[in-house]
């Protein structure tokens, strides 16, 4: 259990094998026992539903869903159901399986605004491998990105423009140019000052704010005009803004997209999706130059494609993404009511669309602030909160979600102690919690 002097001994333990052995002591640099408060780093043995369970013997209500990827939460049963009827049929062959032309199907009768679809593991290499195709469809060099959103993909052609830019030579990382979201004539100025050179443009269709009146629309049309391909990277907004992802949800149809994390429920899947002409460059059907797309070995791992199915089928038959933002609605009214009842509402809030809550940490002088983000991420998990952010998933109950209120009210009594003194380093337990993309540790 948690210590006396507040920490995870076991754990804390645990963490230091971890960087003996893995780089980062994660396989995922936002799992870094630097993102949680020093000694408050819990190592976890299993998850059910909308908990995990730590090597110290703790239970946590767990929000972030499992970076997104566990939304119907932890070992779902008709995830598993399908998953194990297929792995004693095998998991991978020579030639195709059924179940890809089975799980394809399913997926572009969920997603109709895509006419073809390809497999793969991680969101990095469907997002990549989209850029490619809009190269060589235009035969321009330039990826245009919303400089706006944090992340899109580990390859050059993104890391090499953030702070953990070792390792790409820089005239790769030239080759990418940011443009801000939600202001086409900003955007136009970027296309016309590389003027028939900009491949594509690349984006999260919505994020922490609402894509502002026909901006999506207006984006497609300046992108169309410009000869440019327009790609949504999906990964956040697949499935937790409307089934069909924020494509489906705007009515904003783009020429590629990229789905992941909620598509498997924690197994390893990932989609590229988008009009046939194409998604055809990457086939055995095009009469063009043939363009080596994705090649993935485990791409169609059987039992994976078939987590995909349950999750797709348990979406619509279950109403996953209306529940998502009602247990939203009622964790962002909660904490405000709770933040506001201790005085720190100014400095304690929730940001985004209900389904996909972060929250923000402000210091005395309204500036985001890592420290009080430590304060306030120390006080959760001692009162059996997890998660770097509040993304719920559909297994959390209205009980945990009040729960979760409780604590969030303790954690802003705390909160307002430091503010009244400006100095939230007697509350913080240690070192601070730092941003993911840095240059140094």
């Amino acid at each position: 259990m948690i210590a006396a002097d507040g920490g995870l001994p076991l754990s804390t333990e645990l963490n230091r094998r971890l960087h003996e052995l893995i780089p980062g002591g994660a396989h995922t640099y936002a799992k870094g026992d630097d993102q949680y408060p020093d000694g408050l780093a819990p190592v976890i043995t299993h998850g059910h539903g909308g908990y995990v369970w730590d090597v110290d013997g703790n239970r946590y209500t767990e929000y972030g869903a499992g970076m997104r990827s566990v939304s119907l939460g932890h070992a779902h049963p008709a995830v598993l159901a399908a998953v194990r009827r297929e792995l004693d049929r095998g998991t991978g062959f020579v030639r195709p399986s059924i179940i890809e032309a089975e799980a394809a199907e399913l997926f572009l009768a969920t997603v109709p605004t895509a006419e073809m679809v390809k497999f793969a593991k991680n969101g990095s290499d469907v997002t990549t491998a989209a850029v490619r195709l809009a190269r060589a469809a235009t035969g321009r060099p330039l990826v245009a990105y919303c400089g706006d959103q944090p992340f899109f993909s580990t390859d050059d052609w993104f890391i090499g423009t953030t702070q953990m830019s070792a390792g790409v030579p820089e005239p790769i990382a030239t080759l990418s140019v940011p443009f801000p979201y939600g202001d086409l004539a900003a955007t136009e100025e970027v296309l016309r000052c590389h003027e028939g050179q900009v491949a594509c443009l690349v984006l999260e269709p919505a994020t922490l704010t609402e894509p502002p009146e026909g901006y999506l629309a207006g984006l497609r049309a300046l992108a169309h005009r410009h000869g440019c391909v327009l790609i949504f990277d999906e990964m956040i907004t697949g499935f937790r803004w409307s089934e069909a992802g924020a494509q489906g949800l705007y009515g904003v149809t783009p020429d590629l997209s990229t789905f992941g994390k909620a598509l498997g429920n924690g197994f390893g899947v990932s989609a590229l999706a988008g009009r046939r002409e194409l998604m055809e460059l990457g086939g055995l059907r095009s009469g063009r130059e043939r363009t080596f797309l994705l090649s993935t070995t485990h791409g169609a791992e059987t039992h994976a494609l078939a987590a995909a199915m349950a999750v797709l089928r348990t979406y619509r038959a279950e109403g996953v993404t209306a529940r998502l933002h009602a247990l939203g609605e009622r964790l962002a009214a909660g904490v405000t009511e709770a933040a506001a009842a201790m005085g720190v509402a100014d400095h304690v809030f929730v940001r985004g669309r209900s389904s996909n809550l972060v929250f923000a940490t402000l210091d005395e002088r309204g500036r985001p602030s890592q420290e009080y983000r430590t304060l306030f991420l120390r006080q959760l998990v001692l009162g059996g909160v997890l998660g770097s952010s509040f993304v719920v998933s559909s297994a959390l109950t209205e009980d945990d979600i009040d729960r979760t209120v409780d604590v969030v009210g303790r954690a802003c009594a705390v909160y307002r102690k430091a503010l009244d003194v400006a100095d939230p380093v007697p509350w913080m337990g240690g070192r601070s919690v730092v941003p993911v993309l840095r240059r140094y540790n």
